[in-house]
């Protein structure tokens, strides 16, 4: 296939229209299958004010590199092309012309708009019914472009001549608002017309006033609606004409009495009113607006994609529960909500509830605890389609009453519809294990799900909130699966400010709406894990940099010591959350100490933070973090870990801790340890032992010690403790307990019983580097390692990595007996792609001929190996 160059992206933007930069990045992604190929220089062609500029390079570099030409201006659009020249071989030819256009960079750039809100009684203790907005503006000259620049205080849908503006949903999606509040772009220049125009905004709660938590506070934010923003048009006489958003706007409520993010939304068809964003609407009736006050110095350009409607899907089954309720079956536990398509009388409502599961013959709402996941429909008498606005749901049941006669409820009248963040897939997984690929897509949908906006711990309770230590276990899964690059760098963003303000100790959730706490270990060591990870998978230093001084902070000044060093006794902990042995009211009881645990992690986040310092080539810094991990290697040892080298808890999550983070004394202590782990493993039947702080690391750290084979045996346990349980139990998603449902089919008594948490869906980045074979050599991709563990029965797997480079392929499979050969081994084979200006370090399992066991560093293009399993 012959080289050419993909994708050309912006930071980490594949659409980058509206971006915070005035200087952005340029990346460049490779397509073909050249032999050994290496770029030596690039050149990138600029395209600017009907003017090009060429810039060469002379770089083996082609992500992330620095914008060559000056700063660009807000507003200013460019096109970028490139073209990449091989040291040895072929150049590419240009790629595709690609678009970058930087938002509002100033708060002048605003051109004087305000935050606007009803001028009508705002409520305090109760939702807020959605407000909607517009105002009436023409234009008298021929449009050559035109911008929509908008947030909301809340979260809102535009229409431009009752045209909905662009496809997000939830927009501007849920920042730590007090310190990072974004907007959108929207290119709306075919929206306008040459004369009467009429702009339109509708605006929900959202998370910015709604309920927010399971104690029932609202109004975190702020207790009243409103939006902000700025149309700018460019005419064909050279003039550009600016409307904001100011006290001429006036404001209604309409047919959305509520739409709140736990509860649900109550539409009432009979109050729509008819053309209200188109010009010409008698606005009579409507009350006006107000200025509200607003620090446009939080406005921010997003750093990831918007939430978007992703994927629809049928209904699968339609039947009734025990007690006579029709309930609505998708067959998939998904986030999103219904679009309905109906007929019926007017004034009639259909009430939509939302569950994950059944339980005794009836749709399971106890687990939503007080959140009521519940739509009400009141129909308008006519035919219509219907989709709420400004709320969402987990769920893969629906149960329905009053659905009208006059339609038939099959899968014709109702679809739910899929919504998350809208990053791009690059990560994909297959072997000859079904129960495995079914674990796998289960790992997909619950990221999906618990990717919208932040990271949130489940979709669909009274909760849903950015849990720290959730994404902290998850993250090296999660950059393998999509591309979290920018999602994750502006939560962190978000993390590093509420940091600031609880003390230097990272919140438990990100944003933080439990107000001050203290730090605990793990979930505040995701300051500098989650950026360590994304660093591995994008090699992105600016980034790095970003968050170093959050990292600092954390270790310097915000963990709580003792006289050591280590953890002070009397910190509170989750520590191995919802270890499998925690009584079902106890999700922190775990088995294993939770100050071992904390200080173990304490230990590991110190040297991350040294080698964090060497990557931003502050060696002073490195060499002390360096010198404070060994100190409190030796203080661990003493609190924790006997002369012999038996640890203080011998569990699961006890050993695993000093076996991956290196903490034992001498080898000996090593070898043993590991036998013991094994040991304890085994005499527990392959079930799984571990909670939050052990369950992510389990599978990697038997894998360096050369015990692979245990951990197959436990991921391919079928029952309780163990992943392949909740495939069986008929999972779609990964649950938040080992035990959410219990083998009987009944829920589990507790309260933390989600059917849709990502956590123990971690055990993903095992499977992509161990059955995959696939890992970064170092941080970006640029060199990668191919390390396939054969085992578990397995006869064949493939994986496929979207690099920013271009794609990593890796498929083998296993020729039983003989293979037709006289060997009498099974012969393993595999074929590796490496793309252009990358190289594979591969390391062929087996014996390759001359009994020796290979090792090979090779280039781009596809390779073939062969070898015999012992």
């Amino acid at each position: 296939m012959a080289l050419s160059i993909a994708q050309v992206s912006f930071e980490h933007h594949r659409t980058a229209l509206g971006i915070a930069e005035s200087t952005p990045r340029i990346s460049w992604r490779f397509d073909g299958n050249a032999s050994n190929w290496y770029q030596g220089a690039y050149e990138l062609e600029i395209g600017r004010g009907g003017q090009a500029d060429t810039f060469r390079v002379n770089s083996s570099d082609s992500v992330l590199v620095p914008w060559p030409s000056d700063p660009l201006q807000s507003g200013e659009e460019a096109t970028v092309r490139v073209r990449s020249f091989g040291r040895q071989h072929a150049d590419t030819p240009w790629s595709d012309l690609f678009t970058v256009e930087p938002g509002l960079l100033t708060e002048e750039d605003w051109q004087g708009a305000a935050a606007i809100a009803s001028d009508r009684p705002t409520e305090e203790d109760s939702p807020h019914r959605p407000i909607y907005f517009r105002k009436d503006f023409s234009v008298d000259e021929d449009i050559l472009s035109a911008r929509l620049y908008i947030t909301a205080l809340g979260i809102y849908e535009a229409q431009l001549n009752g045209e909905r503006v662009g496809d997000l949903v939830l927009a501007p999606g849920w920042q730590s608002y007090t310190h990072r509040h974004e907007y959108n772009t929207y290119d709306v220049t075919d929206l306008l017309r040459n004369g009467e125009n009429a702009l339109g905004v509708t605006v929900g709660e959202g998370w910015y006033s709604g309920r927010l938590g399971w104690d029932g506070n609202r109004n975190f934010y702020g207790d009243t609606l409103g939006v902000l923003c700025l149309l700018s048009v460019t005419t064909s006489g050279g003039t550009t004409t600016y409307i904001p958003s100011d006290e001429t706007w006036q404001s209604s409520t309409g047919p959305i009495v509520s739409s709140e993010i736990y509860n649900g939304e109550e539409y009432n068809s009979t109050l729509e009113i008819d053309g209200w964003a188109l010009p010409g609407f008698d606005a009579s009736g409507w009350l006006g607006t107000l200025e509200i006050e607003f620090d446009k110095a939080v406005l921010a350009a997003p750093d990831a994609p918007p939430v978007r409607r992703i994927e629809e899907r049928r209904l699968e089954n339609v039947f009734s529960s025990g007690s006579g309720k029709t309930v609505l079956d998708f067959g998939q536990n998904v986030v999103g909500w219904l679009r309905v398509r109906v007929r019926g009388p007017r004034g009639s409502t259909i009430r939509f509830v939302h569950t994950e599961v059944m339980e005794n013959g009836e749709v399971a709402t106890r687990p939503l605890r007080t959140a009521k996941a519940t739509d009400n429909l009141t129909l308008s008498g006519e035919e219509q389609e219907w989709e709420p606005s400004f709320t969402f749901h987990g769920f893969r049941f629906v149960e329905v009453d009053g659905w009208p006669e006059e339609t038939e409820l099959n899968a014709d009248s109702i679809t739910a519809i899929v919504i998350h963040t809208d990053m791009e897939q690059t990560g994909f997984f297959n072997c000859s294990n079904p129960l495995l690929n079914k674990l796998h897509e289960n790992i997909i949908w619950s990221m999906r799900g618990n990717f919208l906006s932040i990271p949130t711990d489940c979709p669909q309770r009274d909760e849903r909130l950015g849990w720290t230590g959730d994404i902290h276990a998850f993250a090296r899964t999660a950059n393998f699966i999509y591309n979290t690059a920018g999602f994750l760098r502006g939560w962190l963003k978000d993390a590093y400010s509420e940091q600031q303000e609880n003390e230097y100790a990272p919140p438990s959730v990100i944003p933080n709406i439990l107000g001050p706490t203290t730090g605990s270990s793990i979930w505040g060591d995701s300051i500098i894990a989650v950026p360590w990870a994304l660093f591995q998978s994008y090699g992105d230093k600016a980034m790095l940099r970003e968050q170093y001084p959050g990292a600092q902070d954390w270790i310097d000044k915000g963990v709580l010591r003792n006289e050591v060093g280590l953890w002070n006794r009397s910190s509170f902990q989750y520590a191995d959350w919802l270890d499998p042995l925690a009584p079902a009211d106890s999700p922190g009881a775990a088995t294993t100490n939770a100050y071992l645990v904390s200080d173990a992690y304490l230990i590991h986040s110190t040297e991350l933070l040294a080698n964090i310092s060497a990557y931003l080539s502050l060696t002073d810094n490195a060499e002390k973090y360096t010198h404070d991990r060994a100190t409190l290697t030796r203080a661990f040892r003493t609190a924790w870990i006997s002369n012999n080298g038996t640890v203080a808890n011998e569990t699961q999550t006890g050993l695993t801790l000093p076996l991956y983070f290196n903490l034992f004394a001498t080898p000996s202590h090593y070898t043993s340890a590991v036998s013991r782990l094994r040991a304890i493993i085994s005499a527990n039947d392959y079930k799984v032992g571990t909670g939050f702080a052990g369950t992510h690391l389990l599978g990697h750290t038997l894998s360096k010690y050369n015990a692979a084979p245990t951990f197959y045996n436990m991921l391919l346990q079928e029952e309780v403790p163990g992943w392949l349980f909740q495939v069986v139990m008929n999972g779609t998603t990964t649950w938040e307990r080992w035990d959410s449902m219990l083998p009987n089919g009944s829920v589990n008594p507790g309260q933390m019983t989600s059917f849709n948490h990502y956590a123990v869906g971690s055990v993903g980045s095992w499977m992509h580097e161990n059955i995959g074979g696939l890992s970064p050599a170092e941080p970006g991709w640029r060199r990668f390692n191919v390390d396939v563990r054969p085992g578990g029965g397995l006869r064949s797997a493939e994986a496929r990595f979207l690099s920013a480079y271009g794609a990593v392929e890796v498929r083998w499979w296993v020729v039983g007996g003989d293979g037709g050969n006289s060997r009498g081994c099974e012969r393993f084979r595999m074929v590796v792609t490496v793309p252009p200006n990358t190289e594979a370090v591969v390391n062929i399992p087996g014996r390759v001929d001359g009994g020796s066991r290979g090792r090979k560093v090779v280039g781009s293009g596809v390779h073939r190996f062969e070898s015999c399993l012992d």
